[in-house]
């Protein structure tokens, strides 16, 4: 099956283009942007990212799609799902992800995204759980995970080993959302779990 394009409201999900390769380059290089992650990148190591993400979409259908505007058709970032390379404590899984230039932000553009990728991972994918985690400064991050009713896993906090060597980016929160909170989110009526 292939996924290839998600649209909503504002905005479409999709597969990558060349054209998306410069403002993504833009964002990357942003340091607030990037203010939880090790470094800036610059265009090689960006565009090496941008392509690494077409090529999963198109082995899997799915994953961190980019994202355009409706009306302007303007490249303002990525958001989707992603299988985590690293090796992380709960794994296996499947994560939740986005980044967004900062022109973007504060309009509801990530959560609508989101949304959306987390249609994907349960009703197509079958997903029974999504993750999200960001390190425990990155408080914009958590409240979008918190606003889309996931819950966090006091006891799943983990220094991520990516960033082993920086402190303050170190210790990482873990979020879940399991299907059937997901389905009472959107107001399904929900399935009884087994006890």
């Amino acid at each position: 099956m292939q996924y290839l394009e998600v649209p909503t409201e504002r905005l479409v999900l999709r597969q990558w283009r060349e054209a998306d390769l410069a403002p993504f380059a833009l964002l990357n290089a942003d340091p607030e942007v990037m203010a939880y992650f090790p470094d800036t990148l610059d265009s090689q190591q960006s565009d090496a990212m941008a392509r690494r993400c077409a090529s999963l979409i198109e082995q899997r259908g799915w994953g961190l799609w980019a994202v355009e505007e409706r009306l302007s058709h303007r490249f303002i970032g990525f958001v989707g799902l992603h299988i985590p390379a690293h090796d992380l404590p709960f794994q296996p899984c499947v994560e939740i992800g986005w980044r967004l230039a900062r022109t973007y932000w504060g309009q509801g553009y990530a959560f609508e995204a989101a949304q959306a990728a987390l249609r994907i991972g349960f009703e197509e994918l079958g997903l029974e759980e999504i993750v999200a985690f960001a390190t425990a400064e990155n408080r914009r991050s958590i409240a979008l995970m918190e606003r889309l009713s996931m819950r966090q896993d006091i006891a799943g906090s983990f220094d991520h080993p990516a960033v082993a060597d920086i402190p303050r980016l170190r210790p990482h929160v873990l979020y879940r959302l399991r299907l059937h909170r997901w389905r009472q989110a959107q107001g399904a009526p929900a399935i009884p779990q087994p006890a």
